[in-house]
């Protein structure tokens, strides 16, 4: 059964991702890099004893290895700040990542979708209304619009997909990852604007909102796995 004890998992890696937050925003990078990686450490760990001794299904393994790629993205992208000759390509690298990520999510999620096309359809719509408001009011490269398509497609057709399963079933760990996943989007919507929106955008309280919603994301994917024991 699940254990007190393990939330000190979570509760160390909210500890750490705060410490992560003001040693960036005093931009202390490499300190900020290693506190970044441990705390995403803890949700990887958190993930990985709930599907150890709860999931035990192929589902619950995509989204360890989702988590696992999650960790790899936050380590790479405050790496562009340490390595700044390279920092456009790790900050891809680091997005390509992500991507994976959510691939194995969407994975992990696809097969249990009720409305599978309506899903992919409003999430694709959705991703597809940012990104047209996001180049016309902003200046992006190329390459970065090029990778935004695909990222951003895979994100909110993820997200659409969980909010439909949650919605279908009804069930704790349903919900649990569906509000997880809109969370995670919410961070990738607001750290667009913080990195292509200019000055007006890239305040630190932004950064904050950007940083926390992602972490919660994260932290509740992780803790779905323990949920069939918590019904």
């Amino acid at each position: 059964m699940f254990q007190l004890w393990l939330l000190l998992i979570p509760a160390l890696g909210m500890i750490l991702q705060g410490c992560f937050i003001m040693v960036e925003h005093q931009k202390k990078y490499v300190a900020a890099d290693i506190l970044k990686g441990s705390a995403a450490l803890c949700f990887v760990l958190f993930g990985l004893i709930g599907y150890l001794t709860v999931s035990k299904d192929p589902v619950g393994l995509k989204l360890v290895i989702g988590l696992i790629f999650g960790m790899f993205g936050d380590i790479l992208l405050n790496l562009r700040f340490v390595i700044r000759k390279y920092a456009t390509k790790i900050f891809l690298v680091g997005i390509v990542s992500f991507l994976v990520g959510h691939i194995l999510y969407l994975a992990a999620l696809a097969p249990n979708a009720k409305h599978p096309a309506a899903a992919i359809l409003i999430g694709a719509c959705i991703a597809g209304a940012l990104l047209v408001y996001v180049y016309l009011t902003m200046q992006v490269k190329v390459v970065f619009k090029i990778f935004g398509i695909v990222y951003l497609g895979a994100v909110f057709i993820m997200t659409a997909i969980a909010c439909d399963i949650a919605l279908t079933t009804m069930a704790v760990r349903d919900i649990v990852y569906a509000i997880g996943a809109v969370l995670f989007t919410l961070s990738d919507v607001i750290l667009i604007f913080y990195t292509f929106g200019g000055e007006k955008y890239a305040t630190f309280p932004r950064r904050i909102s950007n940083l926390s919603l992602y972490y919660l994301g994260q932290l509740l994917i992780a803790g779905s796995l323990f949920l069939p024991y918590m019904k």
